[in-house]
């Protein structure tokens, strides 16, 4: 079991982009703005730049959630200097993902599913097909490159296709035109939509 707290609090947090990622932001933002009161979720949400973003932007329900009590910290802290009044829309949960209840209109994926480990890969996939309401979208970015060790761990997308298939249809899974550069030619986007069993 990866002790994401014990690495929060040694600073080992090598993801962290430091900005919001481009391709969801960019995916984002083509959300028109009668409906950007759906229920969004960012789990791992870490230092929640893409939060930031979206409540600069008119979206106004936002749930987060990190297993890490410091990282929730840290945001909340981050939150409250960048979107002062952020409480009305936004809440960050210190959970795990796996005990959450949904529903959720749209999940914004990135970097936390290449953080578990690679058997809870389809215990993820099932945990996002019951969080999503009827017709939610799961959207964000996973790696296509190999890893050593981890985490994170790696994927492609004929893995991703297999896991995913059954329970969503997949409406993009396609290489990632605007990954910031170090990681470049690595990632896929997706949008995957829910499918009622």
């Amino acid at each position: 079991m990866i002790d994401w707290e014990k690495r929060w609090q040694a600073g080992q947090t090598g993801w962290d982009l430091g900005a919001a990622s481009p391709p969801l932001i960019e995916y984002a933002d083509q959300i028109p703005s009668a409906k950007r009161d759906l229920r969004v979720l960012i789990p791992g949400c870490g230092n929640g730049y893409e939060a930031i973003h979206l409540l600069e932007n008119g979206f106004s329900n936002i749930s987060m959630v990190d297993i890490a009590p410091t990282a929730v910290e840290r945001l909340q802290q981050r939150l409250d200097t960048a979107v002062p009044g952020w409480q009305g829309q936004l809440q960050v949960l210190c959970a795990d993902f796996f005990a959450l209840e949904g529903p959720y209109d749209l999940i914004l994926e990135q970097t936390f599913f290449c953080a578990l480990e690679p058997v809870q890969r389809p215990d993820y996939v099932q945990k996002m097909h019951r969080l999503l309401a009827p017709g939610g979208v799961l959207a964000g970015v996973l790696f296509d490159r190999d890893f050593e060790g981890g985490p994170p761990f790696g994927g492609h997308s004929d893995e991703y296709r297999a896991l995913f298939e059954p329970l969503f249809e997949i409406q993009t899974l396609a290489p990632c035109y605007n990954s910031i550069l170090p990681r470049a030619g690595a990632e896929v986007f997706v949008i995957l939509r829910k499918n009622e069993l």
